[in-house]
């Protein structure tokens, strides 16, 4: 929702809607039309008051370095704009089409990232993957019902990151006439703090900055002083503590992680609040790709060895020889290896529903805590994509939202305990099925999820086309490319191993020798984006095998993909670019660069 009146505009405005200072009776809908109606007013009065005026009473508990900002009901963008001005990342979360519009004409910063969104649910924003140092909730928990509010806390703390704060002001006083309003308290906040598990640093009062003596205001400030949501002592019940028979709660964990941290544009919000929907298709190809090496290798993965296992049939046999890089989004399969690979996903997902899903339930309760769904029947056929489709006929697979969240943001270090699980278990099963153990180093090679190799050939032929035809341009720089230019890996190759058609982009050499291994700036994203947008329509809308890939793969890798109004456009691949920019800079503290 937008800003409020806390930033000196007139209570007096005209309005649509009636006052519902007391009233359940109103919707966010209805407050977003209210904004809608009133926005060139509303915008020109938060805009007088400063930022500083305004957040006087809480200015030491800004953050001094830089970071990552979730500015909640953002308006007219003041308190975005004032944050992007001291360094930091901001994405501004504004449902009111005219607060959003005039928002971002005014602050025009390549830092602040606008999205349509709202609470209580936030679908969008969660879709996105991304996680804050500082949630900023401005003049907005009034106008949430007060039945919607546990909710809307729920999802805010879900994008905290460790040790983030959380500000929520809290207006008093009547109604402003015209937008609907429902009384909010700090004891209310504080309430929902303890249940999530969060510290109050500091609750504040001020009179209002516009000097109505009617209005005042309450600030509270809050800390989640570590992931704060439970969901690591599960993950660390499921590795370690939880009963296994075989390696398949562990390669169903893997597989989890590794699509939270490399395909989670596949996510999708689930029937509730609390979970989110996976394609089972897409954990059977994960689950395919973990074991493939050890079935090959002959590491047991229960006591009895390997011939018992339930999904190694003849699907998966006949996949034996195909590389693991042929086992991802995007691939297309013919013939024999078509029906090879329908038969494994099947079979694989089966076992999964069947086995660990099943299996891994809350401690001391039968409760599963990843509920899968079946799909419908699945055919034999001599030609299949590896698509969003086909991953999705196979059934859904949930995941509780907390845990989604936590294996995104701590990816790399819960796949080792999971690895570390998984190699101590099968040295006990070697203890018992063969004369002698291999070494740690063996099973560690055996696990090693292989990361695709540098390849750009498919980009480059494109682009010698393109430079044969004289319509090629360094997007970086906007020259144009003759003889001698690089295809440049936009997300750098050595930090995020990725050879999708959208990361890959023509550079003039010298350009893309300073740029390294740098993360593009927002900066430099923005800058590029005409050139970005251009070279994607015409080096892989052209053909319909590549349009299909690169849609593939988009929305495979890149979160918020899939979000627009007009569903998948070039541009809302942009801005899932954009949001992993934040994503790698925040999880990789990579060093951005800026082009000269």
């Amino acid at each position: 929702m937008p800003t409020e009146l806390e930033s000196g505009h007139s209570d007096n405005s005209p309005g649509n809607i009636s006052a519902t200072a007391q009233s359940e009776s109103f919707k966010v809908r209805d407050v977003v039309a209210a904004y809608n109606t009133n926005a060139p007013e509303l915008f020109d009065g938060y805009e007088r008051i400063p930022f500083g005026s305004v957040h006087r009473q809480v200015a030491d508990l800004l953050p001094e370095s830089c970071g990552n900002v979730l500015d909640v009901g953002a308006g007219s963008g003041r308190d975005a704009a004032w944050f992007a001005e001291q360094g930091h990342s901001v994405v501004a979360v504004e449902p009111s089409s005219g607060m959003r519009e005039a928002g971002s004409a005014q602050h025009k910063s390549s830092k602040i990232r606008w999205l349509d969104d709202r609470l209580p649910a936030l679908d969008k924003l969660l879709r996105t993957k991304s996680s804050f140092d500082l949630v900023w909730v401005s003049a907005v928990w009034h106008h949430l019902p007060a039945s919607q509010r546990h909710r809307a806390f729920r999802k805010l703390v879900s994008v905290l990151s460790p040790g983030g704060r959380m500000m929520i002001s809290l207006r008093q006083g009547p109604p402003a006439p015209g937008r609907p309003m429902s009384p909010a308290t700090s004891a209310e906040i504080e309430g929902l703090a303890r249940r999530h598990g969060l510290q109050v640093i500091r609750a504040t009062k001020s009179n209002d900055a516009s000097e109505r003596q009617e209005v005042s205001w309450e600030a509270v400030w809050l800390q989640l002083p570590d992931d704060g949501t439970g969901a690591l002592p599960l993950l660390r019940h499921v590795v370690f503590n939880d009963q296994k028979s075989s390696t398949y709660k562990l390669a169903l964990l893997r597989a989890l992680l590794r699509i939270a941290d490399g395909a989670a544009g596949f996510a999708r919000p689930g029937a509730n609040d609390d979970h989110v929907e996976l394609p089972l298709g897409l954990v059977a190809l994960y689950w395919i790709r973990s074991f493939q090496p050890l079935i090959k290798a002959d590491l047991p993965q229960q006591p009895r060895g390997n011939q018992h296992l339930g999904f190694v049939k003849a699907g998966f046999r006949g996949l034996m020889d195909r590389s693991p890089f042929d086992l991802r989004v995007g691939q297309r399969f013919s013939e024999k290896d078509a029906e090879n690979l329908i038969r494994a996903i099947r079979e694989a997902a089966n076992c999964i529903r069947r086995m660990p899903a099943n299996y891994i339930t809350y401690p001391g309760s039968e409760k599963p805590v990843f509920p899968c769904t079946r799909g419908g029947p699945v055919r034999l056929k001599d030609s299949v994509s590896i698509d969003e489709a086909f991953l999705w006929s196979l059934g859904s697979f949930s995941v509780p939202r907390n845990l989604w969240q936590a294996m995104g943001r701590y990816a790399a270090w819960l796949e080792l305990a999971v690895l570390n699980e998984w190699i101590r278990m099968m040295r006990s099963y070697e203890q018992k099925t063969t004369d002698g153990k291999r070494s740690w180093d063996e099973h560690w090679k055996a696990l090693e999820w292989l990361a695709p190799e540098h390849d750009t050939d498919i980009a480059r032929r494109r682009a010698e086309t393109l430079r044969a035809d004289g319509f090629l341009y360094c997007v970086w720089t906007g020259k144009r490319l003759t003889k001698v230019y690089e295809i440049d890996h936009c997300f750098p190759f050595a930090a995020w191993p990725c050879n999708d058609l959208w990361n890959l982009l023509p550079s003039d050499r010298r350009a893309n020798q300073n740029k390294s291994d740098r993360l593009p700036s927002p900066d430099a994203l923005d800058s590029a984006k005409p050139r970005l947008l251009d070279w994607w329509h015409s080096a892989y809308q052209q053909d319909i095998r590549l349009k299909a890939t690169f849609e593939d793969e988009a929305r495979s890798a890149l979160p918020a993909t899939g979000l627009g109004e007009s569903g998948f456009t070039l541009e809302s691949v942009f801005d899932g670019l954009m949001f992993q920019q934040l994503v790698l800079k925040r999880d990789q503290q990579l060093r951005e660069w800026q082009p000269a």
